[in-house]
């Protein structure tokens, strides 16, 4: 399943960077792109680790408020455009290869937004994030609300079938999507030594609804291993 997320975002680079660009997708024009900027903002970070950076944006956003940013990501395509509107230095890499140690950077505040959609390679990520943290750093994660994004499916961990409802015809072949509980977020950060778990649930203007989750994890516990 976490090679199907992989293939699905090479297969669709194009049509997202030119989604993202042109602010298509409305959640983000509206409420998330704002909301995980504050949330970074507010850490008063001087470095910033992208993993799962896509296109850029949010490093060239960062980049505006005086802040340093390496942007990771494994699609060549997202990487090269990312690179070429500048704003960060930008890496190809893997999440696999980042849990091998084969990443050489510590940083104030390591950020995924809506990049952290697997299973095992995602749990193996986090646990991982302590060692490119500086002492007191943090881990800011945005990533689908846990009952909006339930559905009318039981409220359990499980893998669910992705969609592009809503995108352009242009994309195709949805990733799959690993489903986690509030609970289960929040155990999975604590169990990687983040203490002080911060919940920040970003909501739709009018409406009232919930448009994303953000957990804020921080006083990383550094370890010379993980297991």
């Amino acid at each position: 399943m976490d090679k199907r997320i992989v293939e699905s975002w090479e297969r669709n680079a194009v049509p997202w960077i030119r989604a993202v660009r042109e602010h298509e997708i409305e959640s983000r024009r509206l409420v998330t792109d704002r909301a995980v900027v504050d949330a970074v903002v507010r850490l008063s970070p001087a470095t910033v680790l992208d993993l799962g950076c896509g296109e850029g944006w949010l490093a060239r956003e960062l980049a505006t408020r005086g802040v340093a940013v390496v942007g990771i990501d494994v699609v060549p395509d997202l990487v090269d455009a990312a690179d070429a509107m500048g704003g960060g230095e930008f890496r190809i890499l893997s999440y696999e290869q980042i849990v091998q140690g084969e990443l050489d950077v510590r940083v104030d505040v390591v950020v995924c937004n809506f990049s952290l959609i697997g299973y095992r390679i995602v749990d193996d990520l986090v646990a991982t994030i302590p060692l490119l943290l500086n002492d007191g750093g943090s881990l800011v994660i945005q990533t689908l609300h846990s009952i909006a994004a339930c559905g009318e499916l039981p409220y359990r961990d499980g893998w669910r079938e992705g969609s592009w409802a809503g995108f352009s015809d242009d994309f195709r072949d949805p990733a799959p999507w690993y489903f986690r509980t509030l609970e289960s977020w929040v155990s999975t950060l604590e169990s990687s030594g983040f203490g002080n778990v911060e919940v920040v649930e970003p909501v739709f203007p009018g409406t009232g609804e919930p448009a994303s989750l953000i957990l804020i994890g921080s006083e990383a516990q550094k370890r010379d291993s993980v297991s």
